[in-house]
Parts: structure tokens; C-alpha cells; sequence
């Protein structure tokens, strides 16, 4: 998740990438001195980015994480060698150092020292190829593994179950302080793909000794970054404690509490009344909390997207995808609907990131983000006539799935599309609201797994780089991939399969002027083809307790491991009303 390169900012004029207030919230406040509340009221009951919507982590497997909930609750347990920090530089993290080979094959790290489980069991440069082979192991059924890895050389044999281990051939473990890597091809970004989760490390005598359900059991060890777990009800709570064998530096929190709640606008209900330190906000709030004292906002990477299944009808005709994406007025969805809060889009890498295409169009060449209702029923009638259909009525019915996890602004959202559609287009499009978890698995393991015509999405950043807008969204084989670009029988796969092969290219490119003009080439590409329908960019806010000091998330919505150790509860008022279990 996360690297180095120039940033622009649409939402704060900040000149990083950090979580600082631009309400004004007095607890991110790096001048002003407070006073530290006594250990036993060191408790932050957060729900911002993990419980809220939810109504249970879909795991807490670092192998097996993908959706930003669980990826929350990983990232505060475990860690890896490298992660992003708060600019989004590379940082060591069980790491000291590296270094690459002249070839660019072999990248080689050196641990620091005395590296240690939570329950004091050493940790060495074994366990970590343990944990990378373990990921990418058939029997796993990582849905991310073979993303983030599988420029591991013969990573794709492995998960494939040709070869039975790669550890020995290109995961090197020369003395337990160094580990070798060994690479297919020499990507640039390669150290970017070491910080999502299914890099991280885990322990083996936990998994060995309950299997699947080791994670329920991770009280008793497991753990390599700040925090341990102290219990883990399902669909109630995660209740977690310092790792006081964290090689970083070590919490002053006593406990971390992230509360579950299925619908996420009910947060801010027990914000108010002083049980929870943080919570989201729903829009009808919007307008009135933004000019609270403890309100925050800082940029997202993530964009709000509608894709439509390539392999269904009527979406396998290019010219009718193109006219349900022209259909729809993004500017009003982002005025009316999201009260300015986020950005109307055509974008699939958007405004902040490294790759950023400001001259980007949408379909058709369509400048602007308001749609074009009279083009739109141009290709409408167009496609209609290329699908054999005799009329608009004898399209198939539609179905468009999401899951608002209980979000009204986002139920709004797709009211205005269906109502757009039956305006401009005449088509009448049914709206399904399903449970966040189903949508996800159903969305992660490539188009024949996807079981939906017409679905909504979101994607945040994993790290600073295109390729993980193009490649891993739009890549042959790709996990997420569930909408079938170039994996369909239409007229426009072989010029689809094109660009996927410029995206390979593009990834081992090291010229980086070469390498962004082919991404954005790609991108662009992509958008006429309607791999997705990109309607907003998001942007991160909410409310959070003045109490809570040092609290820092990076536009990766992530907290970096080592920033734990700054985070504390002061005496100031309100509080959430919490105290040492």
C-alpha cells in the first residue's frame, strides 16, 4: 500500500499526505501540550475505517485480507519487512536494510536484530519465507497473494500446485537475519508489494496447531506488530493489547477496541453519546458537523466505480456500456448527493496519485464529468441494433448490485443512476442491496466467479503506483477483474487483450516518463472500453475525540505500525467513555 512522488491534493492544501485536521481538530495538534490520561483510560474505541459497515472482519488472516476492515485490523496486528510511512516513503519494518541486485533480479534484506513473536519466540529471516510461501500455497486460496507476489519467480507455480514450495529456490534464507528474493522480472514496484498484508509475517506453530482457525486463537501468540490480540468476539468486538515484543517503538495505548456495526451510519449516534472516540458521517450530518471542532478531513485514493459484466448481456455490447456511463450526471451525484464532500470523476487513477492523467477524457472522447444524455441515446440505439434487439424493450432485465452497508448517501447514489437511466435512456434498472462481505468475495476472483450483471465498487490505493489501478484491476487473469475486460467473446476483446499486454509491458518499464505516457495511454483505453464506470473520488473525513492525541492516517486510509507509538489519550473533554478491561 504506498512511495515517493509528487502529490496533489484535492481536498486540503497540505504539503503531505498526513493526517492533519482541516477542521481544526485540536488532538491532531502537534504544538500544544496535553496532558496524558492514566493508563487504566488509555482505550481507543475507533470504528472509522474497521468496524463501520461491517457486521464481522471477513478475516483477520493477513493472507487472506482484501477489503479495507480487515486490512485495518491486520495492519495494527501484523507486519512485514517494508511498509509505507505517513508520506508514503519506503520504511523498514522487520527491514534494516536492502538492497538490490545489478540486474534487478534479486533483491536481498538484512533483519534487525533479535526480532520477536508476541509470545517471545524468536523471529527469523524463516519465518518470513515461511509466511510468503504459506500466502502463495494453493491450500491458502489467497484471493491477493498472486496480485501483490507473483513477481516472485515460480510464485505462479506454486499457486498453481506444480511446484510444492519456493523457499529454496526464490526465497533464499542464507543465516536467519537475511532473506533473499528472488524476482521474475525487474519491476520498479516491487518493494510497493511487499507492504500489503499478504506479505506479512505470521507464526507457524500457531497455524500448525489450529489450522483454518488459527486467528481465533491469536491470544496466544502470533503476532509481529504493535498490537496483540486480547479477544476477538465475532460480530461484537476486537479488543486488542501493546505488544510488548514489537521491534517498533511500542504503544502507549493499553487497549485498541474495534467495535463492529453492520450499519455504519449509526455510528455517529453512539459518538455523540461517548462510547465510540471517532465515527463516519453520514451526509444528511454533513453540512453541520464540518464546522465542529472535532471534525477531519484529509485526500482519499480511492474512487466509487459502477462496472458492467462484459460476459452478460447487453453490457457484452460496447456501445451500450458506453451509453449507461454518458447517461449519468456525476457532477450532480457529487453536489446533491455527496454535498461536495467528494469529487465528480472520469478517472480510474485518480487526482493525488503518481500517474495521474489530467487530460484524460470519458467515453467517446466526452469532456467533463456531466455525462452526454444526446450521445448517450445515439449509442444506445446503436447497440440495440448491433445486439439484435428490435427495441429498448426487448433489452434483457437489469440489475444493478451494491451494498451500501447501510450508507444512505450511498443509497441516494443509486437512486439518482437508476433515475438518470429512466430518463435519459428510457431503461428500467432493478437496485439490489446485498451484505458488504458477499459483494466482495463474489468481486474478487476473476469473472467467472461473478455471479452479478451490473455492480458498484470502490477501490483504494495499495500503494502509490498505476499499476495497482490497471494492472491488478484490468490485468488477464486478474482477481479483481470481475467485470471479464478481455476475458469476454464480444467484437472488442482482441483490442482489450491489447492494452492488457501493454500492461505487462508497462510493469517492467524503467524508463519512468515511458513507463507513466503507456500508463496513461492504457488508462485511457480502458475508460473508452468502460472497464469501469468511474463516478467519484472520495475523500476521508469524520469526527474524532479531542482526547485522542498523535492519531495520523495516510491517504491510504491506513495507520503506518511504527505511528502507534505516538498515539495516547489526553484528559481532554469530551472522551469516549472507555476504560482497561
Amino acid at each position: 500500500m504506498r512511495s515517493l512522488h509528487k502529490i496533489l491534493l484535492p481536498v486540503c492544501l497540505l504539503s503531505a499526505l498526513l493526517i492533519t485536521a482541516c477542521g481544526g481538530n485540536p488532538s491532531n495538534s502537534q504544538t500544544t501540550q496535553h496532558a496524558k490520561a492514566p493508563d487504566n483510560k488509555q482505550v481507543l474505541v475507533s470504528v472509522y475505517a474497521a468496524g463501520a459497515g461491517v457486521s464481522d472482519f471477513s478475516t483477520i488472516d493477513p493472507a487472506l485480507a482484501y477489503d479495507v476492515p480487515g486490512v485495518t485490523a491486520v495492519s495494527s496486528i501484523f507486519t512485514g519487512l517494508v511498509a509505507l510511512d505517513d508520506n508514503l516513503q519506503m520504511h523498514g519494518q522487520m527491514a534494516q536494510s536492502w538492497e538490490r541486485s545489478s540486474d534487478g533480479l534479486t533483491w536481498t534484506f538484512h533483519l534487525k536484530p533479535n526480532l520477536k513473536f508476541s509470545d517471545g519466540t524468536p523471529l527469523t529471516s524463516h519465518d518470513i519465507a515461511y509466511s510468503i510461501d504459506r500466502a502463495l500455497q494453493p491450500a491458502t486460496k489467497s484471493t491477493t497473494a498472486l496480485y501483490y507476489m507473483g513477481y516472485i519467480k515460480d510464485s505462479d507455480k506454486l499457486n498453481g500446485g506444480s511446484i510444492k514450495t519456493i523457499i529454496g529456490d526464490s526465497l533464499l534464507t542464507p543465516d536467519d537475519n537475511t532473506l533473499k528474493i528472488v524476482v521474475s522480472k525487474p519491476i520498479a514496484f516491487f518493494l510497493d508489494t511487499l507492504t500489503y498484508p499478504c506479505a506479512y509475517t505470521v507464526e507457524k506453530s500457531l497455524i500448525d496447531k489450529y489450522g483454518s482457525r488459527w486467528t481465533d486463537h491469536m491470544d496466544e501468540g502470533g503476532s509481529t506488530g504493535p498490537f496483540k490480540m486480547k479477544r476477538y468476539t465475532h460480530n461484537t468486538e476486537l479488543v486488542l493489547v501493546p505488544n510488548t515484543n514489537y521491534y517498533g517503538p511500542k504503544p502507549q495505548l493499553k487497549e485498541l477496541v474495534y467495535p463492529l456495526y453492520k450499519n455504519a451510519d449509526t455510528t455517529r449516534k453512539d459518538y455523540l453519546t461517548d462510547r465510540l472516540d471517532d465515527t463516519g458521517i453520514p451526509l444528511s450530518n454533513y453540512d453541520q458537523d464540518k464546522t465542529r471542532k472535532d471534525f477531519w478531513s484529509v485526500p482519499y485514493l480511492s474512487i466509487e466505480y459502477l462496472a458492467m459484466n462484459f460476459t452478460k448481456k447487453p453490457f457484452d455490447n460496447l456501445h451500450i456500456r458506453q451509453a449507461f456511463a454518458l447517461a449519468i450526471n456525476k457532477d450532480l451525484i457529487a453536489s446533491n448527493i455527496w454535498k461536495g464532500s467528494y469529487v465528480a470523476t472520469n478517472h480510474i487513477v485518480p487526482q493525488g496519485m503518481y500517474g495521474y492523467d489530467a487530460g484524460l477524457t470519458g467515453p467517446e472522447g466526452v469532456k467533463g464529468t456531466a455525462g452526454d444524455p444526446a450521445k448517450a441515446k445515439q449509442l444506445l440505439q446503436q447497440g440495440i441494433q448491433e445486439g439484435g434487439y428490435g427495441s429498448i424493450n426487448q433489452l434483457p432485465p437489469i440489475t444493478l448490485t451494491y451494498a451500501s452497508s447501510g450508507v444512505q448517501a450511498y443509497r441516494d447514489t443509486m437512486a439518482a443512476l437508476q433515475q438518470m437511466w429512466q430518463q435519459v435512456l428510457g431503461v428500467n434498472v432493478k437496485l439490489s442491496d446485498i451484505d458488504a462481505n458477499t459483494m466482495s468475495s463474489n468481486t474478487t476472483n476473476g469473472v467467472s466467479a461473478n455471479p452479478y450483471q451490473f455492480y458498484a465498487g470502490y477501490w483504494g490505493a495499495d500503494y502509490p503506483d498505476p499499476q495497482d489501478w490497471l494492472t491488478i484491476q484490468f490485468g488477464k487473469d486478474a482477481a479483481d477483474n470481475s467485470m471479464g475486460f478481455g476475458q469476454n467473446k464480444g467484437p472488442n476483446a482482441q483490442a482489450e487483450q491489447a492494452l492488457q499486454d501493454q500492461m505487462v509491458q508497462a510493469d517492467v518499464m524503467q524508463d519512468p516518463d515511458a513507463r507513466l505516457a503507456t500508463y496513461n495511454k492504457i488508462e485511457q483505453g480502458v475508460v473508452n472500453s468502460v472497464g469501469w464506470t468511474s463516478l467519484v473520488q472520495k475523500s476521508q473525513y469524520g469526527l474524532r475525540k479531542p482526547c485522542v492525541q498523535g492519531f495520523k492516517i495516510t491517504s491510504l486510509q491506513l495507520t503506518p505500525p511504527d505511528d502507534w507509538g505516538n498515539i495516547y489519550i489526553s484528559t481532554d473533554s469530551p472522551c469516549a467513555n472507555a476504560t482497561v478491561s
